[in-house]
């Protein structure tokens, strides 16, 4: 990224631009909502195997993502071995069961009725690979120096975007995981203090015999969720 002594503005030429006509545009536009519109949370996974070389180019994707100063505040832990898998799982449902219970409360249960959501988390095991989201709140410079970095949230949630959107591509399909504590993740796989576990994403081929809620396919009109001011 940086190094201490190489913080200072260095001006190049824009190295790569898609200069299309206005109805260009607009077609990419179109194919790129059509594909994206076909993206579902999915729980049911089947068995069939996941490379490691495609798990990698879809998190290389994701670490093009725009940040704060540009340092990139992310890390991405990507696991296939079944007893990570299973830990993860063990740990994350011992959370839920306390969430379902009433730790939630009776409005965001009510919230989640029509999501069909429990307890149990077998997806945790089931999908091919978990890919672990880490934000940093701050780094170290090759010295040791600690810096600060900026717009971590905003940062790491448009690379998780980014990521969601290279793994549908390449025609996977994926659920988004975020139990709350996840601190045992950083010591799990030798994370520092300056990382704060922010997102399980499952992500595998869909089960022949996948289900998913109904109410997933109700979307806003574009009318409540658009303003234009032109």
């Amino acid at each position: 990224m940086f190094s201490r002594d190489k913080v200072k503005y260095e001006p190049i030429d824009l190295p790569d631009h898609l200069d299309y006509s206005a109805a260009q545009s607009l077609e990419e536009a179109r194919a790129f909502y059509e594909r994206m519109k076909r993206r579902h949370t999915v729980r049911d996974y089947s068995s069939k195997p996941v490379s490691r070389e495609v798990i990698e180019e879809c998190i290389r994707t994701a670490g093009t993502a725009p940040s704060g100063a540009n340092h990139q505040p992310w890390h991405f832990v990507a696991i296939s071995a079944p007893t990570f898998k299973k830990k993860i799982r063990e740990a994350a449902e011992e959370e839920e069961r306390q969430f379902y219970d009433g730790g939630a409360g009776d409005e965001w249960l009510k919230a989640l009725e029509p999501i069909g959501t429990n307890d149990n988390k077998p997806h945790l095991e089931e999908a091919a690979w978990l890919i672990v989201v880490f934000a940093q709140r701050w780094g170290h410079f090759e010295d040791g120096t600690r810096f600060k970095n900026y717009y971590v949230p905003e940062s790491t949630g448009i690379a998780c975007g980014f990521l969601l959107a290279a793994l549908h591509h390449a025609g996977l399909v994926t659920l988004t995981h975020t139990p709350n504590p996840m601190k045992f993740l950083n010591k799990m796989f030798d994370r520092p203090d300056s990382e704060k576990p922010i997102m399980i994403v499952a992500v595998g081929h869909a089960a022949k015999d996948a289900k998913v809620p109904a109410v997933a396919k109700i979307k806003k009109p574009l009318d409540e969720i658009l303003t234009v001011a032109d």
